[in-house]
């Protein structure tokens, strides 16, 4: 048997631990412990967010480090309305992220749009009609 299916902690590879914590502390995310220079770890609804060195990251996991920028994953955040997914894009330009597109009518049926935080790590906001979001914050799946 194999390791469960979860996604306990997603950790960002960043230029500057303290730029990129104060980034998504600005976005109302709750820092988990004290501030610290090298790693930042955030509480998610249903998982992490960790922050750190994207040189020691490629160090420990034993590769090359991306390139800033590039696109390789995107993660997203699911919301209940259209109107939050707007709120949150604007509320993540205000941050100091970098809009990349709009959000939209998606030919699936959806609403989303895009941003990158001040490392480039790309960020989908969308909204699913298809999906409810359930007590957890956490899209259920059909």
């Amino acid at each position: 048997m194999g390791p469960q299916a979860r996604v306990s902690v997603v950790t960002l590879g960043v230029a500057n631990v303290p730029r990129a914590r104060d980034f998504y502390e600005a976005l109302g995310w709750p820092l988990s412990g004290a501030p610290q220079d090298n790693v930042a770890f955030f509480n998610n609804a249903g998982s992490r967010l960790a922050l750190y060195s994207r040189e020691a990251m490629a160090e420990e996991a034993g590769r090359a480090a991306a390139p800033p920028g590039s696109i390789g994953v995107v993660l997203a955040i699911n919301l209940e309305s259209r109107e939050l997914v707007d709120q949150a894009l604007a509320a993540a330009a205000e941050a100091g992220g970098t809009l990349l597109r709009p959000a939209q009518e998606r030919f699936w049926g959806g609403y989303s749009g895009y941003f990158a935080d001040p490392d480039g790590h790309a960020w989908e906001v969308a909204h699913n009609p298809f999906w409810a979001i359930g007590e957890d914050g956490l899209p259920e799946l059909p």
